[in-house]
């Protein structure tokens, strides 16, 4: 597929946290972008909102597909701490198994060239071990429904693509991080704002981000180059860090100091168990590293901005 300014992206999830900043990349690079939304506020100027209905397996996709050549499925039912689900695996699947796959057997009938979408590193595992590193080599390991539904939407596109001729690229991001981020990644910054002492000094961790800008980066890169087609791709800032590193760096960045102070990782895990967080600590704790090598090899992908880069953009503003 020969990449051409002419050609029209349709981002899926337009208004959430990658989409906004996707859609704006987009723009400034002087492509033609509609946005399937629920809400037409918040988008960039220029930006075409079509209305789109709650995402599943009967999905009416028509009016967002017209004139689309390429989409970046952002969209999806994202990673819940505390699902209240009576069957969360089916919750998921809903979304991002049935959702996904809906949205590219359309695309096909629309004529829509080229789909990428946006999965998960929990598609290959929850934590890596030593010095080891996820690739796209792994057998997939996904551990929890979210991941699990992940992953089964990787097989569908990939049976769309066998069957059809859709292009698809897939990308595995880990933790996304940027001014205006929610979740853990917010919940630091919040404590460090607030001087508030933190048990992780004895943390030794090694874990793979990416900056919001470096995933449009790569995204846009994966949408438009011919060698991209049918690939799957890993994709991190390139530098790891750990938890007390990276909250040194944040704090610094924040102009805030990162008061830690040490405690056995041990007694920090059973605090999980005991209040129902044992996701949130795992992730302070464990290791989870990515090997981003095969993006920069077959697209000779570069991220824009370096780790320390990205967490001085990431603040102060999204903990003011």
């Amino acid at each position: 597929m020969k990449p051409v300014e002419q050609d029209r992206f349709l981002v899926t999830g337009a208004n959430g946290f990658v989409g906004l900043s996707l859609c704006d990349g987009l723009m400034r690079r002087g492509m033609q972008v509609s946005a399937a939304t629920r809400a037409r506020d918040r988008l960039p100027a220029g930006v075409g909102p079509v209305a789109v209905g709650a995402i599943d397996g009967a999905t009416d996709w028509n009016k967002a597909l017209v004139g689309a050549a390429v989409v970046i499925h952002l969209a999806a039912r994202v990673h819940v701490m505390r699902d209240t689900a009576s069957d969360p695996l089916e919750e998921f699947r809903k979304v991002n198994l049935h959702g996904t796959e809906n949205l590219a057997r359309q695309a096909v009938q629309a004529g829509v060239k080229r789909l990428v979408y946006v999965s998960s590193i929990k598609v290959n595992g929850e934590a890596t071990k030593g010095d080891g590193k996820f690739s796209e080599r792994d057998v997939p390991e996904p551990q929890d429904p979210y991941g699990v539904s992940k992953w089964e939407a990787e097989q569908a596109l990939r049976r769309v693509a066998e069957e059809a001729g859709l292009e698809v690229v897939i990308l595995r991001p880990p933790l996304v991080y940027g001014e205006g981020v929610k979740g853990n990644f917010a919940q630091m910054m919040k404590a460090l704002a607030r001087g508030i002492p933190l048990p992780l000094a004895s943390v030794d961790n090694r874990r793979s981000l990416i900056h919001v800008e470096n995933l449009v980066d790569a995204l846009i890169l994966c949408a438009t180059h011919p060698a991209a087609a049918n690939q799957t791709y890993l994709v991190s800032d390139g530098e790891d860090i750990s938890t007390p590193d990276l909250l040194r760096q944040l704090g610094a960045a924040m102009g805030h100091y990162a008061r830690l102070f040490p405690c056995p990782p041990a007694i920090l895990k059973l605090a999980g168990r005991l209040t129902g967080k044992s996701d949130q600590v795992e992730r302070l704790l464990d290791s989870l590293r990515i090997d981003s090598g095969k993006i920069r090899r077959e697209l000779g992908w570069k991220p824009p901005f370096t780790l320390l880069e990205g967490l001085r953009r990431a603040s102060p503003k999204a903990a003011g």
